[in-house]
């Protein structure tokens, strides 16, 4: 069975190249491209290259090539309905199931997509073409809306007394009409009325571009209309996954490292219009970890800018308290708060690209910078404020999921909370000092544990696991005899413990005679630590942990040695050799 063209073109579109290549080869930004050591051979010369811009990967030394499907299934050994499945989920979708249920929601998509497509081109024509239009169009002048824009974002005006129904009902379904949300039936007038009527229109699109809902502005001014209205959810449109341009704003990735994110249409359009095509919208609701994860899919630094009033406000810190748990290190959340009164449409119409620009640079925060910010002007220098002040960046910073984020910021807050008050009591009160380590320190972390690799780390973990448990491994001792490790210094280390468990009960850590130094490194980047946490594990949950380790290292293994065989096989097409490494890939897969 086949999957559908439009599910497989939304896979391809979500992601990135690099971004699926980087899981398997370490990646190095040159130019254009991505340049890497090839996965097809071994080489000590980078041969690899990825092209975001034309979707494909290129190794120059075998000459293999292709997309990211072709590339999933070549390293992987996957079957194209593996390969779909893996990259649908990494790109945060459903996995399609060939039921008879996708095959019904399938032909509703194509039906909901019909629809829009009519509906949003009709009334698109209908602003560019009717003469009649004369005070919407002086709307758009007002607001320095061109017809360049007009034409861009596809954007159309619905007339007061629309009778667009009447001509889809030849097509389609009334039960179609309504599911788009475009419709709702008047329960008092026993008609059905067009959602959007008297409104000027802005297609929200998918990623790949196909329209599935609207936004609605009204033109004129009114006491009891809402100034803007958004397409109800649907089956196909939920407000927390989408966001307003990004099918068009994604399209500069390869250029643009930042991304901006404010609240309206009218902003996106206005930022184009002086030059600056990197915006989206959210939606009329809260920043979600949908749209933060989709936005982290293509840019590196996203950067909130909201309207520069009491609303704007209080969207970008709940926008912030929200997002911050999602921070990594190769990511940056900024934001921007623009005068009062002004939102971005205003701001750059009326100061032009390059001053934009420059206040961006000069006036822009980092997300944990602003929280504080926030909180401290909140805050009295007594005892008891300080106090609040401190647990709540505390509980900010524990929601961040990256280990190594989450100590860097938490540093960060403790730090500054200490200076707040240098010539009190408060820093003695609260002990800072003494609990916090400095934010140099930290850096010096996060700069050495770089330096090690990914391996390393591993191995690291699992010898932590033995070193702090030594009498269950010594019960357990099958499980870890046969485990492989790979750095010089870790193997030594790992041969005395087994030589000691074999030798001897009751065991301590001084009795392994290792030097301390190498045990302080261990402990010191072992990151099972902070699975582990404070709360002592439960037997079987350790040789759990101690399993997953020990699986991840052994795979490892596994793909040297197959490395080592491909490598072989190229020069000797050795039909041994080959039925070797055809086992080989089997037990990896199994693993």
């Amino acid at each position: 069975m086949k999957y559908p063209k439009e599910y497989l073109d939304e896979i391809k579109t979500r992601l990135k190249v690099s971004t699926v290549v980087s899981k398997f080869v370490s990646l190095k930004k040159r130019g254009k491209e991505f340049v890497g050591l090839s996965p097809f051979k071994n080489e000590k010369t980078p041969s690899f290259t990825v092209n975001d811009e034309k979707e494909f990967y290129h190794c120059f030394a075998t000459s293999e090539h292709g997309n990211i499907f072709d590339f999933v299934m070549k390293t992987q050994n996957f079957r194209f309905g593996e390969t779909v499945k893996y990259l649908a989920n990494l790109a945060g979708m459903q996995p399609y199931m060939f039921t008879k249920q996708d095959e019904e929601r399938e032909k509703k998509w194509k039906e909901y997509c019909s629809i829009f497509n009519q509906y949003v081109e009709f009334y698109h024509n209908e602003l560019i073409k009717n003469e009649t239009y004369d005070n919407v169009r002086n709307y758009l002048k007002d607001r320095n809306i061109n017809k360049d824009q007009v034409k861009k974002f596809k954007i159309g005006y619905i007339e007061k007394s629309p009778n667009f129904f009447e001509k889809l009902k030849n097509d389609f379904s009334e039960e179609a009409l309504i599911g788009t949300g475009l419709f709702y039936f008047d329960e008092k007038k026993k008609n059905y009325v067009e959602r959007f009527k008297g409104r000027l229109v802005f297609p929200i699109n998918n990623i790949s571009g196909q329209p599935i809902a609207l936004g609605g502005r009204i033109i004129e001014k009114s006491d009891y209309l809402a100034k803007y209205i958004n397409s109800p959810e649907t089956s196909f449109f939920k407000k927390g996954s989408n966001l307003y341009n990004l099918d068009q704003a994604r399209k500069l990735s390869n250029k643009l490292d930042h991304i901006f994110l404010v609240e309206g249409y009218m902003d996106v359009v206005g930022l184009a219009k002086n030059g600056i095509e990197n915006a989206v919208a959210n939606l009329g609701t809260s920043l979600t970890d949908r749209q933060i994860l989709t936005l982290n899919q293509f840019f590196d630094d996203i950067i909130i800018c909201f309207d520069g009033d009491e609303s704007g406000y209080k969207a970008a810190l709940r926008a912030a308290e929200n997002s911050i748990i999602y921070l990594k290190p190769e990511k940056q959340i900024s934001f921007l708060f623009l005068p009062d009164k002004e939102d971005p449409d205003s701001f750059v119409n009326k100061n032009g690209k390059d001053y934009f620009l420059n206040f961006v640079k000069e006036s822009k925060l980092s997300i944990h910078q602003f929280i504080f910010a926030h909180y401290k002007k909140q805050t009295q220098n007594n005892p008891s404020s300080m106090a609040i002040f401190d647990k709540k960046l505390r509980s900010i910073a524990k929601t961040i999921k990256d280990e190594y984020i989450k100590k860097y910021v938490l540093e960060y807050f403790l730090e500054k909370i200490s200076e707040l008050a240098p010539h009190t009591n408060l820093n003695k009160k609260f002990n800072y000092v003494n609990k916090v380590k400095s934010l140099e320190t930290t850096k010096k972390y996060f700069n050495d544990s770089k330096s090690l690799s990914a391996i390393e780390l591993k191995e690291f973990s699992f010898l932590y696991l033995l070193m702090n448990n030594l009498d269950l491994m010594r019960e357990n001792l099958r499980l870890i005899e046969n485990v492989h490790l790979f750095t010089e210094v870790n193997k030594q280390i790992f041969s005395k413990i087994i030589s000691k468990l074999r030798l001897r009960e009751n065991l301590t850590i001084k009795d392994l005679e290792i030097d301390e130094q190498l045990i302080e490194k261990i402990n010191k980047f072992a990151s099972i630590k902070y699975i582990l946490g404070k709360k002592n594990k439960n037997e079987h949950e350790i040789i759990g942990l101690l399993d997953d380790i020990s699986r991840d290292l052994n795979n490892y293994h596994l793909e040297l040695r197959i490395q080592d065989l491909e490598s072989k096989f190229s020069k000797d097409l050795s039909e041994t050799t080959f039925n070797e490494l055809k086992e080989l890939k089997k037990k990896q897969n199994i693993n």
